[in-house]
């Protein structure tokens, strides 16, 4: 409908009436860019969740978090990541340990690959 009205404005014939339309651009508005923030967020209590959450919920954020703090309290620790996995779950993102003290949750345009690690199989020695 703008293109419409700008395309009139700019190709349309100057014979087509006296009315002369105008196109407002609003130069204050502030566009929201959307592009992908790394965050990282230190989760020291319980309550720190709301903010990791809320920061997901936006749609362009890829969380890591820092767990080493809470990893003292295992029962407020298992609240906090069943949150965040259930909040995770309803985006359609995922979450992910990294090493013993690190979690990363992604939106759901991005998946985190999950190797399996092997043990390689001993060669059998010949003698």
């Amino acid at each position: 409908m703008v293109f419409n009205k700008l395309k009139k404005t700019l190709f349309g014939s100057m014979s087509e009436g006296s009315d002369e339309e105008y196109l407002e651009i609003d130069l204050e508005k502030e566009e929201k860019e959307n592009k992908v923030l790394v965050k990282l967020f230190a989760l020291r209590k319980y309550d720190d969740v709301t903010e990791i959450l809320n920061s997901l919920r936006e749609g362009y954020t890829i969380a890591i978090i820092d767990i080493k703090v809470l990893r003292q309290d295992s029962i407020e620790l298992k609240r906090a990541i069943s949150k965040i996995k259930k909040t995770t779950d309803a985006l359609e993102g995922n979450i992910a340990g990294f090493g013993e003290n690190m979690v990363i949750v992604t939106p759901s345009f991005a998946k985190i690959h999950k190797e399996v690690v092997r043990p390689k199989p001993e060669k059998e020695r010949e003698f």
